[in-house]
């Protein structure tokens, strides 16, 4: 497979999981009393990560995640450069996906319930940097070690591995949601923080290291553990 085509599907994947994963957020909002949005935000991750699974998973691992491919780089899955064209492509779509939905709900004029494009933020753990990192490098970690043990050439998943991916990806928004807006992937962070500074709202822009940092630690932190636990 050329690496163009890898890169276009990353890219692709991306711009998807941003586009309905923070599209949902702005329209159904993640706050306290708004429980049920929680679980429609966490749905419309998990169930982006199954249908790209399938649909560019056989093209580039549908990696769509810049800590992800931190994660395979790490356990020896891809090269360096293969790395670096990966994340580009990612944050480019990451970017894209925020882009077109600043076209949609301008266009459209509806609401965005969360106020800034579905970006994170510390508001859920009152401002603290510190805690804000210990949620994502715990909840990044889960999720990445998943996709290790399910991409292993040792697991028997069979063609569900898309879908456990997906689920679990689920599993961390439930909680992660309501502390940070769950980022475990800096790509998904950075292009709707980009935007909503565009549109007038900076405030994401302040915390956004930490969901740039807290997941490739936590990434690195499950590639170091897996190939430990892996090896023989």
């Amino acid at each position: 497979m050329k690496s163009t085509q890898k890169y276009v599907a990353e890219f692709i994947g991306t711009l998807v999981l941003v586009t309905v994963g923070c599209g949902t957020a702005m329209l159904v909002g993640c706050d306290a009393a708004n429980g049920s949005g929680y679980l429609l935000t966490a749905l419309a991750f998990g169930l982006s990560i199954v249908a790209m699974a399938y649909c560019v998973g056989n093209i580039s691992g549908c990696h769509i995640n810049p800590a992800v491919s931190l994660g395979v780089l790490m356990t020896g899955g891809m090269s360096v450069s293969e790395f670096v064209g990966y994340v580009i492509a990612q944050l480019l779509g990451g970017l894209g996906g925020a882009i077109l939905l600043a076209a949609i709900f301008g266009l459209g004029g509806v609401t965005d319930m969360t106020g800034g494009f579905g970006s994170n933020g510390l508001a859920g753990v009152n401002g603290s940097a510190v805690a804000g990192i210990l949620v994502e490098v715990v909840l990044t970690f889960i999720f990445v070690m998943t996709i290790l043990g399910v991409t292993s050439k040792k697991a028997a998943h069979g063609s569900f591995g898309g879908l456990v991916i997906g689920l679990s990806l689920t599993f961390v928004h439930i909680l992660g949601i309501g502390l940070t807006g769950t980022s475990v992937n800096p790509a998904r962070s950075i292009g709707p923080a980009i935007l909503a500074a565009v549109n007038g709202n900076a405030a994401p822009l302040g915390s956004l290291w930490v969901f740039i940092v807290a997941p490739l630690i936590g990434a690195a932190l499950a590639a170091v553990v897996y190939r430990y636990l892996e090896a023989e």
